[in-house]
């Protein structure tokens, strides 16, 4: 099954899940519970921390939530917050969520020191879903952005061709037609 956030961001293809980390979790586990599909590839945009640049095509298999309150320790959680599906020993980029898009150029060094490659709201809640259910997994994104204080900008200005590029990736591979 190919998944979508939804709202403006969504295809023909895929079965859009909402949009953050909330919504995507709950409508996720309603389909899983309904028809368990054999497979889940979630699709969407993505802003970078720096080291993938804007067009470029990332697939992942990880995914965390690191929330901002981490990089200045105001905060803990006692969850895991790391989910991989990757079985192979080779480096994942790692797709932190959150329901919140960072928009500071100082926040986004902080998570690429981290390990953090990007950043998308829902696949977290993808990835958890799927590991609860025993579904493999997996995601592809579509860098639209920076996460600096540019984000909202150039994700407007970039979402539009990143939804053509996910899709001409997506036949390439032979994962969906025409």
């Amino acid at each position: 099954m190919i998944l979508c956030a939804g709202n403006n961001e969504t295809f023909d293809f895929a079965v859009p899940v909402g949009v953050g980390l909330i919504d995507s979790a709950i409508n996720l586990t309603r389909h899983c519970l309904v028809n368990k599909p054999e497979f889940l590839l979630f699709v969407g945009s993505a802003g970078s921390y720096g080291e993938h640049q804007i067009h470029e095509v990332v697939t992942s298999k990880t995914a965390a939530n690191i929330e901002l309150g981490f990089l200045d320790k105001s905060a803990y959680t006692p969850i895991d917050n790391v989910v991989s599906a990757q079985t192979e020993q080779v480096k994942d980029v790692i797709v932190n969520s959150s329901n919140y898009i960072t928009t500071s150029a100082k926040a986004m060094g902080q998570f690429r020191a981290l390990g953090l490659g990007i950043e998308n709201m829902e696949f977290f809640s993808v990835m958890r879903v799927a590991q609860i259910f025993g579904i493999p997994a997996g995601g592809v994104f579509c860098i639209t952005n920076y996460c600096d204080a540019n984000a909202h900008r150039d994700f407007i200005a970039n979402h539009g061709f990143a939804k053509v590029l996910l899709r001409e990736h997506l036949k390439e591979k032979g994962l969906i037609r025409g």
